[in-house]
């Protein structure tokens, strides 16, 4: 059951809209000021929350400026209720962050239909959804775009690539989306000597070179199969037709698309700070993470020294010898070409 908190001063309009919103079923909070309205919501944590804008004590504007300043609070829904109508009001409530506005007096069905809708563009964006066509396929689902899901399945194609096979160029125009379906695929960016430097890991169930389509830039790095792989093809208008028809399926598919950035900068920092030792034995936690079958322990996997040694960004002669030393310390095992990891406590503790 979701808690909706009212702050209202008219004692009348608090109490029948408290009635009609328990009549449907939702826990209902009210405060007869901005002030009492700021402590209840601190004490319950509404799932939304309805203001007045002209109140003693501390107006809707006051309300919602303290609420932006808490952490916990700051990501509730919020609807300003009042009889003003005046543009300059609906202005300044949205730029301050109201996710909507109620003019009085109002119906029944509007209130209602005002509620329900926030509630549910805020659960399709907390909610967790698979970096994969079935999370984009749920994520369609509850925003009730299983259209737009048809659609993106329909035109899907898909290419086999075989191991060491580029997929994409550096500098190239973007024109699709890709989606791993089997095998691996690695994102590497190359300096004028030829040097590579492997930026991107990708596995079954992963989307790739979507950072171009979203910058409407070229590509900045190389795509390339790391073994024979089978890639869904998704055209950049299908793509750019999901997110900008949807406003909120548009910033949950892309906070699902760009979840890895993070991995990213911590890698460029690591590569930019670590000893040799540190950057090999991250870059075999690294693999580990991206490629871990679960229930399959310890974890190895067969990967050329070249790769390995460009994920960590080092010389491959340099990455064998720290292989070498890191095989006499018992922290991994090498058979039949595969590197096992036999220690993986002692490599995540790994001094610089």
């Amino acid at each position: 059951m979701n808690t909706i908190l009212i702050i209202e001063d008219n004692a009348d309009v608090r109490e029948n809209t408290a009635e009609i919103l328990e009549l449907a079923d939702y826990r209902v909070l009210t405060a007869e000021n901005g002030k009492v309205g700021v402590e209840t919501a601190l004490q319950h944590t509404p799932d939304l929350i309805i203001c007045d804008i002209m109140m003693p004590v501390l107006d809707g504007y006051g309300v919602l400026h303290l609420l932006n300043k808490n952490e916990r609070l700051r990501h509730i829904p919020f609807i300003f209720l009042t009889a003003k109508a005046e543009r300059s009001d609906f202005r300044t409530g949205m730029e301050m962050g109201a996710d909507d506005y109620i003019t009085k007096p109002f119906t029944d069905i509007e209130l209602l239909n005002a509620i329900e809708r926030r509630l549910r563009k805020t659960e399709l964006l907390r909610k967790e959804y698979a970096r994969n066509m079935q999370g984009i396929g749920d994520l369609m689902r509850d925003a009730g775009r299983e259209d737009a899901l048809k659609a993106l399945s329909e035109d899907r194609n898909i290419n086999h690539y075989k191991k060491r096979q580029v997929i994409y160029s550096e500098g190239n125009h973007p024109l699709r989306l890709y989606f791993v379906q089997k095998g691996k695929v690695k994102t590497f960016k190359s300096n004028d000597d030829g040097k590579e430097l492997t930026v991107g890991l990708y596995n079954v169930g992963d989307f790739f070179g979507y950072i171009s389509l979203l910058e409407n830039s070229v590509y900045k790095e190389t795509a390339e199969a790391m073994e024979d792989a089978e890639i869904a093809i998704i055209p950049r208008e299908d793509f750019e037709s999901l997110i900008n028809e949807n406003p909120d399926v548009a910033r949950r598919f892309i906070r699902m698309l760009a979840s890895n950035i993070t991995e990213k900068e911590e890698q460029l920092i690591g590569l930019a700070y670590n000893s040799l030792r540190k950057r090999v034995a991250d870059a075999l936690l690294t693999l580990q993470r991206k490629y871990h079958r679960p229930g399959a322990q310890p974890f190895s996997i067969h990967i050329s020294r070249e790769d390995l040694a460009n994920i960590a960004g080092t010389a491959t002669e340099s990455l064998i010898r720290t292989l070498s030393d890191f095989r006499s310390e018992k922290l991994i095992e090498i058979r039949d070409g595969q590197i096992v990891i036999a220690n993986e406590r002692k490599l995540a503790a790994m001094l610089n």
